[in-house]
């Protein structure tokens, strides 16, 4: 059985991992008879936002392991292990997380550096070869880290972050929610997700997509 880590970032959507994206990623995992392995970095999520209103919420400090824990049912692997649990493709949702945790580009656009160790796994995967998988604002991710590799990667149809995939040396390609764009012979494979929504179901295609694509190469 294909081993797939998933690589999550907090729980929800405004300051971790989008949870629908995660838990289709996992469902999709599972239909096509592969084995998903939680992946999160031990540190402190760089805010805590109150789901309800969206207001920060002083004082609080949440871990992005403990988090992302809830999300994979307690089954949850630390990132500095990644070495060791023998993967053969790894996939990166979305959700602010993505762009305040494993990265800060939430905050510095075009000008924003990955969190090293989220740096050094897709760096290691892509020179060996194994797929990798960005869902919704994680692309800018694997723009920032294979930039000078050329790679092609999708958020949809969102301007300004085209913009700022294509200044740190990658190029971006439009690309409806239910489709999915494979660039560098497939290895990098990206999707929209609720970067376009609208809904769900919409979202569920292409990441239906992007796993059946990250396991048929793994």
């Amino acid at each position: 059985m294909k081993k797939i880590g998933v690589l999550l970032s907090g729980c929800g959507v405004m300051d971790g991992t989008e949870i629908h994206e995660a838990v289709l990623t996992l469902l999709a995992l599972d239909i096509a008879g592969a084995e998903a392995v939680c992946i999160a970095p031990d540190i402190d999520q760089y805010h805590v936002i109150n789901h309800a209103n969206g207001d920060e919420m002083k004082g609080e400090t949440r871990n992005v392991l403990v988090e992302s824990a809830r999300i994979a049912r307690g089954n949850i692997k630390n990132l500095k292990d990644i070495d060791s649990l023998n993967l053969d493709a790894l996939i990166l949702p979305g959700g602010f997380g993505a762009a305040k945790n494993l990265s800060d580009y939430a905050f510095k656009g075009a000008e924003f550096t990955v969190l090293p160790e989220v740096e050094q796994a897709v760096r290691t995967f892509y020179e060996a070869k194994k797929p990798l998988g960005f869902i919704c604002i994680s692309p800018v991710i694997a723009a920032k880290v294979l930039g000078k590799d050329h790679v092609e990667v999708t958020i949809g149809r969102d301007k300004k972050s085209a913009e700022n995939i294509e200044a740190v040396g990658a190029t971006h390609v439009k690309c409806q929610v239910y489709n999915i764009h494979a660039s560098n012979e497939g290895k990098i494979i990206s999707t929209p997700a609720y970067m376009l929504g609208p809904t769900i179901k919409d979202v569920a295609k292409g990441i239906e997509k992007l796993v059946n694509a990250v396991v048929a190469l793994a």
